[in-house]
């Protein structure tokens, strides 16, 4: 009786151990991930509306069809990256993905404080070698770091109802992305 409990509790171990890894090896393996998706309709360091889901077609899988939706494929390797991003009147958020779709930062209009969201997004190394400016206080300019040299920056608009889903594109519309000149 003993044996065959013992048995049953390794295959359980055994299976859960499988399973783990396995969940854990998928974002690894696929292949249609947010960034190979978005590759075909966006150019790099460009800001660019997404379409509004629908049930038979969508960009990235659970769209919300209450927001309206921007995306700047990024890559650092040129240098820092400058994203402006208005406000729009309901709620605006921002998030940073690597390009293996790991959200490493995120902020909102609320959290900025302004009527535009605007930061710079660089690697480690970019930021190591900006100047320290005594003017310049961390509050007037926010900077990001990307663990990665390439990734997707998401800005997202809510339209609280469908008619105000035009005054949300319109925000993000107006959003931009793109490397800063040397100074």
């Amino acid at each position: 009786m003993i044996r065959a409990v013992l048995w049953i509790l390794a295959a359980i171990l055994l299976g859960g151990i499988v399973h783990l890894s396995t969940v854990l090896a998928m974002p690894q393996a696929a292949k249609q991930d947010a960034y190979s998706r978005l590759t075909a309709v966006t150019p790099v360091n460009k800001m660019v509306p997404l379409a509004a889901p629908t049930a038979e077609a969508e960009i990235m899988p659970f769209m919300d069809p209450a927001f309206a939706t921007a995306v700047c494929r990024y890559d650092l390797t040129g240098g820092a990256l400058k994203l402006i991003a208005p406000v729009s009147q309901a709620y605006t958020s921002v998030t940073f993905y690597t390009r293996k779709s790991i959200a490493y930062y995120a902020i909102n209009d609320r959290a900025a404080g302004r009527r535009t969201i605007e930061l710079d997004l660089m690697t480690a190394a970019q930021h190591a070698e900006v100047p320290e400016e005594e003017d310049v206080t961390a509050a007037d300019r926010l900077i990001i770091e990307s663990p990665t040299t390439m990734g997707l920056i998401v800005v997202r608009a809510l339209a609280p109802e469908p008619g105000l889903m035009q005054m949300a594109r319109q925000a993000l519309a107006a959003a931009t992305c793109a490397i800063q000149p040397v100074q």
